[in-house]
């Protein structure tokens, strides 16, 4: 069973030694086999080749040489000829591609190729595979030639073809189109660009996959801050000069996504001008996926990194109130209190408003501010919608208590925290009738407001039952589909009040009831919250709402009732109800 993890609990991590596997394979312990072709033409599908050179060498030492002419069974160009000086009579007599290719590719044999122009070279020996029925290898390649651009300037050589820089690096040997001797010479080259990329801390194999991207050399340098992250879901810590965290993430291989930061691949302005800050980078391992999505969400509000962007600033989220009033209306607020109806939480106090907006498009509730008695001693005066008879207007009532406006409130409350349907009817056949009217931007309007006051209510909805339970335990198999863990054993989580208490994977194999007693009393401590408002970021909430959602969950322990309506806004999220009136609607026109 592993280690159970606290969230919550301040840990002391343990210091991390990082493989050589894990740290990638230095360049001096790499054996590269780099190879010349000469050829009849320049199409692989129909050209042959004249000749193969290829020499291996590993930490500069070379270590064998393979040369043979071949004859390509067909005639060689008169120009090839001259520019080669590989003539017919000399490929007449030698053994064809299917005695040769064999041996070179066993003379390659788990190396890495090497070519100036690969792709030219690679082709070829891919298609001979292909036209003898072999099965291609799968060689990493490495191509000198975006090597020599990315290295070398103009101001140094003209241009990157393999004799300038064969002059250029002062080659052992001068290219002559001649198979061997240009493998030779690129292999200068070759140790000449590994020169250059060593003081840019590209120093191996796995670093060569990117070493000819346009990255800044500032940024490359820094590469070596991944070097002793962990191959593990977790979370890490971008931090600056002064130790302050500059960013967030999280990701399931922590080491190769920092990795990604210092490549072409990390295309965001912000976060190439965050790295070139960058001092050092805090991992923190974690036994899921899920508890790495939870603590990174953390991490961001308790830091509210400059350079993150999302779920800052949680405390600005925006909820829709029914007030607890003799004569109840809508009002934007900053958070919940116990008793009240409630829809959201909206991301900005604009989408909270066109929910508003929405509620009293289908509902005729009053949007003064004022505090109405039940019964007022001193009548007001009637506003514009209760001349429009769209408010009953309750300011009027001084006899007795205004009922019609009881029923208002009523319906408002059951759209809250219930069924939806009559507003999203009511809205759904206004849409329809201004598609019908070809009143287009009115009718979106309509619909930005209908989908903000679904989606409030839907939130609203899904986070109330699980704010309110003290207590869900639930589990999954783990290493199947997208869980972690190997096959065979179980990621359990443990949740109070809507908030990620504990949770870890059991061993395959083992019995996890074990696992879930000590995750159940070793889980953090959750202080009831006030629903739907959950004990944590909402975000977090929805997190593990769609963890729970996925398959093979199964739950273990459920301290209370964990359930929606059935009449519910999630039947409406999608709007369909609207777009089959719209469509109707323009069907009859």
């Amino acid at each position: 069973m592993v280690a159970a993890s606290v969230l919550g609990v301040s840990t002391t991590a343990s210091a991390y030694q990082a493989t050589f596997q894990e740290l990638g394979t230095p360049l001096r312990d790499v054996t590269f086999v780099v190879v010349d072709l000469e050829t009849t033409g320049t199409n692989a599908k129909e050209g042959g080749i004249t000749e193969i050179g290829a020499v291996k060498v590993r930490g500069g030492e070379v270590l064998g040489e393979f040369q043979s002419l071949v004859n390509p069974g067909q005639p060689v160009p008169a120009f090839i000829a001259r520019l080669t000086g590989i003539t017919n009579a000399m490929v007449a007599t030698a053994p064809d591609i299917a005695l040769v290719l064999p041996s070179f590719l066993e003379f390659a044999r788990d190396t890495v190729l090497v070519a100036h122009n690969a792709p030219f070279d690679v082709g070829f020996l891919k298609a001979m595979c292909a036209r003898l029925d072999y099965e291609w290898p799968g060689f990493d390649v490495v191509d000198t030639v975006p090597l020599a651009r990315r290295l070398v300037t103009r101001d140094e050589a003209p241009n990157h073809k393999l004799s300038t820089l064969a002059r250029l690096f002062h080659a052992s040997v001068s290219p002559d189109h001649r198979a061997l001797a240009d493998a030779r010479a690129t292999v200068d080259v070759l140790h000449a660009l590994f020169d250059r990329l060593a003081p840019m801390g590209i120093t191996h194999l796995e670093d060569l996959a990117t070493a000819a991207d346009p990255v800044p050399p500032e940024v490359r340098r820094k590469r070596h801050l991944a070097d002793d992250l962990p191959d593990a879901p977790g979370v890490y810590l971008f931090r600056g000069p002064g130790d302050e965290v500059l960013y967030v993430g999280t990701s399931v291989n922590i080491r190769k996504r920092v990795r990604s930061y210092f490549t072409a691949a990390e295309k965001r302005k912000r976060i190439t001008e965050m790295v070139r800050i960058a001092e050092r980078v805090t991992p923190v391992a974690c036994a899921t996926p899920l508890e790495a999505q939870v603590r990174e969400l953390r991490l961001i509000t308790e830091h509210a990194p400059r350079y993150n962007r999302r779920s800052k600033f949680p405390e600005r989220h925006s909820w829709v109130r029914l007030t607890d009033e003799a004569y109840p209306r809508l009002s934007v607020v900053g958070g919940v209190v116990a008793g009240a109806a409630h829809i959201g939480p909206f991301v900005s106090r604009r989408t909270a408003q066109e929910a508003v907006h929405a509620l009293h498009d289908a509902l005729d509730l009053r949007q003064c501010t004022a505090r109405i008695p039940l019964v007022s001693k001193n009548p007001g005066s009637p506003c514009a919608l209760a001349g429009m008879g769209r408010c009953s207007a309750p300011c009027m009532a001084t006899q007795a208590p205004d009922t019609s406006y009881a029923q208002v409130a009523d319906a408002a409350h059951r759209a809250l925290t219930g069924d939806p349907g009559p507003v999203v009817r009511a809205l759904s056949d206004r849409i329809a009738t201004l598609a019908h009217q070809e009143r287009y931007e009115e009718a979106g309007e309509v619909t930005r407001r209908l989908r903000a006051f679904v989606s409030g209510a839907h939130r609203a909805q899904k986070l109330a039952p699980l704010a309110a339970c003290a207590e869900l335990v639930a589990a999954r198999p783990s290493g199947i589909g997208d869980a972690p863990g190997k096959p065979g054993g179980w990621e359990v989580v443990v949740i109070k009040h809507g908030r990620l208490a504990a949770t870890d994977v059991s061993a395959p194999g083992a019995n996890p009831l074990p696992l879930v007693s000590a995750l159940r009393t070793t889980a953090e401590h959750v202080e009831p919250p006030v629903p739907p408002a959950p004990a944590a970021h909402p975000e977090e909430t929805d997190l593990l709402i769609a963890w729970l959602d996925s398959p093979g969950v199964r739950l273990v322990h459920l301290s209370d009732t964990w359930a929606c309506p059935v009449r519910a806004a999630g039947a409406h999220a999608d709007l369909a109800w609207a777009s089959d009136r719209v469509r109707v609607e323009m069907a009859v026109s």
